[in-house]
């Protein structure tokens, strides 16, 4: 089962992940790549569409508002996002002010919602974790945006440090104590030559096939969870973001930590 997929710059829209097979059901992911003055539309059809700007400026409307231009980012390091949310059912056309990339995360649903603009002071900060696995994550669509499926954030890992940790998972419905939600990551590295890890696993004993595989983590790198813990960390001296994409049914993120792991929240 293949967990980790490489995007590859190109202009226009590049679809890197859809719905359909054992991975996904909920998630389409994908990047749109602009050069100053070029436009990309589309219609959302049965799917909310949350745009991420990791790069650059634009101009995004809909069939019933228009912003900016927005975006301020030279780099997903540089700032907190602007970000746009689009109901189904819809079309947005996007023209770039400079040179643009943008995080398209869908997600399918039958929700009714109404078109929202993120700027970054909307966007929720937090610090988590202690010592060598602090990080800040970066709420951009949570529970404040009203939505059907989808949530979305961006988190960074300083050098040599661990995110997800705790590890955690999100893979069973069963509140209050945890809720069933697929999830993808897109990463960035600074500088670009680095890398990181991530380790993808389940619990063992589990009657159906289970997994433990560790993935290597490049500038560009995408990998979907459908089920189990997936901690990731960062190589010495490098920088690691990540673009999380979250989806199901039931939208609140209610995480089962791995218990023998736990213990580090004590020390």
């Amino acid at each position: 089962m293949d967990l980790r997929f490489n995007y590859e710059p190109k202009s226009g829209y590049t679809k890197i992940l859809f719905p359909g097979g054992e991975l996904l059901n909920y998630i389409e992911f994908g990047i749109i790549k602009l050069s100053q003055g070029e436009q990309y539309s589309e219609n959302t059809e049965d799917n909310e569409v949350v745009l991420v700007i990791l790069k650059g400026k634009c101009v995004i409307s809909t069939n019933i508002v228009k912003w900016g231009p927005i975006g301020e980012r030279k780099d997903v390091f540089s700032g907190k996002a602007y970000a746009t949310y689009i109901p189904r059912q819809n079309r947005y056309d996007i023209t770039a002010t400079t040179d643009l990339e943008v995080a398209v995360c869908k997600g399918r649903t039958d929700f009714a919602g109404e078109p929202v603009v993120i700027t970054p002071d909307k966007v929720k900060v937090r610090s988590v974790g202690n010592g060598v696995w602090t990080r800040n994550v970066y709420d951009i669509i949570d529970e404040r945006t009203p939505a059907g499926c989808l949530l979305v954030g961006e988190t960074i890992n300083p050098p040599g440090n661990w995110s997800s940790f705790p590890p955690h998972k999100h893979d069973i419905e069963n509140p209050p104590e945890e809720t069933k939600l697929e999830e993808v990551y897109f990463f960035k590295i600074q500088p670009e030559e680095g890398f990181g890890m991530q380790r993808l696993y389940t619990d063992p004993g589990l009657e159906d096939e289970g997994f433990d595989e560790a993935l290597v983590l490049k500038n560009n790198t995408v990998t979907v969870m459908p089920r189990g813990y997936h901690p990731v960390c960062a190589a010495p001296g490098y920088s690691v973001y990540y673009l999380w994409i979250l989806a199901g049914k039931n939208r609140k993120l209610i995480p089962k930590e791995d218990p023998q792991h736990s213990w580090i929240k004590n020390e």
